[in-house]
């Protein structure tokens, strides 16, 4: 066969293999089966029958899970925006860093203590599993999303302990001691990255917007990639300063999410796109690294034993006591609080941060590698199944978010500060009003979208809660005007 012949068999493999990985998705609808659940099963399966696919350097792992973590970050932080970000930060916080750190603490003190694993291995090994990836349980649930304070804590959580757990490891293989002036040293280089890492962060999110703001370019695909390639930027840099870059681009995308810019609808969609791509191919590469049967499968070296070991503990012991403690006094229901502390996944961050230790050549890694991967596929498996129904037992409410594949757009040349979209809240002055009893001379009702159709507008026209709206107003107008849409969690969205 001639190369191109080669070429396009493996290409037309490795299409219909990601076309597979695509269509995945929509098992959410029927089953309670986490798409990576599939793309880890199969992928490990896939490298015992063909001995060849699990030949893939650890490097290559190491590198491209991280591009791929970039992208996942950033569209997270655009997922939660300014907005939503600011209204739930200190909890956020409080839960991304120090959650993270009694959870690493806790897992490495049982895999030491119960399982016989060195301290060193046991405490990056803690640190590894330590992040959560709430992806997992958004896949599982399909186009229902989470509502209430729940949804967005669990999603501001994987976003925060995501970079502190990586920062946090590569601390631990910089040093090679585990004595008093050693954990002081770990401390204080954690602290530096996870500062430089949110003012770089800021300061890029902050350049970014004003860079996707002022400066035009010729056609309308290259603003994505402007973005896409600003975000490596902003990682890269960060890293070179000593910070965290993983936190940058994170909170780069916090800032820039749900702010007014030239093609923001477009960006975004891009971004979840590869998001999407990135977590199939991190599922895909842990499995195709792990060799399940054989004489030097997982069970030889007890990975099985202790991998299950661990993740029972951490999904019925550390994390509801642990972190339950620490959200005590967040504002939560007694079904939210449940919901949150189970739903704790595991996901792509601890398939990257175990190519950290296979590649820091530690003693133990290949085991340690292998303990990673049977939490993972326990937690996805198993925990991720119960999101559901556990839901629906504990009330919490899931919201079917139907999707809309067809636009009305209208282009401007200049941004249109007088054209806002909101939506109805319940209970607002304009839930129940018509459009002629809306108490402000200030604005123009111009567009009504109701359960995905458009609506003839008039004077007579009732608005109820939950219909979007398209208004012109002017700017100095504004908070009066969203007053009458809004309650007090809710604001103006960006027209795109």
């Amino acid at each position: 066969m001639t190369d191109v012949t080669v070429f396009s068999g493996a290409l037309l493999v490795v299409s219909l293999v990601g076309l597979a990985a695509v269509l995945s998705n929509r098992l959410g609808d029927w089953f309670p089966v986490p798409a990576p659940a599939l793309f880890l099963v199969c992928a490990a399966a896939a490298s015992d029958v063909w001995p060849a696919l699990g030949g893939v350097p650890v490097t290559l792992v190491e590198r491209v899970v991280t591009v791929a973590l970039v992208v996942i970050l950033f569209d997270g932080g655009m997922q939660i925006g300014w907005r939503r970000f600011r209204e739930n930060a200190r909890a956020i916080a409080w839960i991304g860093v120090a959650g993270t750190l009694v959870t690493a603490a806790a897992l490495a003190l049982a895999a030491h203590a119960l399982f016989g694993l060195d301290w060193r291995i046991a405490l990056l090994l803690g640190t590894a599993l330590s992040p959560t990836d709430p992806a997992v349980v958004f896949s599982v649930l399909g186009r229902r999303q989470i509502g209430g304070r729940s949804g967005v804590l669990l999603q501001g959580e994987s976003g925060a302990n995501d970079p502190v757990g990586i920062a946090l490891l590569v601390v631990l293989l910089g040093t090679t001691s585990l004595g008093g002036d050693a954990i002081g040293s770990v401390l204080g280089e954690f602290a530096v990255q996870i500062v430089v890492g949110a003012v770089l962060g800021l300061a890029g999110g902050l350049g970014l917007l004003w860079f996707m703001r002022r400066v035009p370019l010729p056609t309308s695909g290259l603003y994505s990639l402007r973005v896409l390639m600003s975000v490596l930027a902003i990682y890269a840099a960060t890293t070179l300063a000593h910070g965290s870059g993983f936190l940058a681009v994170l909170v780069a995308g916090i800032v820039i999410g749900g702010q007014r810019a030239p093609y923001r609808a477009e960006i975004a969609r891009f971004h979840s796109a590869l998001a999407n791509l990135g977590e199939i191919v991190a599922f895909v590469l842990l499995g195709l690294t792990i060799q399940v049967t054989g004489s030097h499968g997982v069970a030889v070296g007890g990975a099985w034993f202790i991998g299950l070991g661990l993740a029972v503990l951490l999904a019925l012991v550390i994390r509801p006591l642990l972190v339950g403690a620490l959200t005590w006094r967040i504002r939560l229901s007694r079904g939210e609080r449940l919901f949150v502390l189970w739903t704790g996944l595991k996901g792509a961050v601890p398939i990257l941060l175990g190519t950290f230790i296979l590649r820091a050549e530690v003693p133990d890694a290949r085991r340690a590698y292998e303990i990673i991967f049977v939490v993972v596929a326990f937690s996805v498996i198993v925990q991720g199944s119960a999101v559901p129904a556990l839901a629906r037992r504990l009330g919490v409410p899931l919201e079917t978010v139907n999707l809309r594949p067809w636009t009305m757009n209208t282009r401007f040349e200049e941004e249109p500060d007088s054209l806002h979209r909101f939506t109805v809240a319940a209970g607002s002055a304009a839930d129940g009003s018509s459009v002629a009893e809306l108490p402000s001379d200030d604005l123009w009702v111009s567009v009504i979208i109701r359960r995905g159709r458009l609506v003839t507008v008039s004077a007579d026209t009732l608005l109820h809660s939950g219909d979007e709206v398209v208004v012109l107003a002017e700017r100095a107008a504004l908070p009066q005007v969203a007053a009458l849409f809004s309650s007090e969690s809710t604001g103006p969205q960006p027209v795109s």
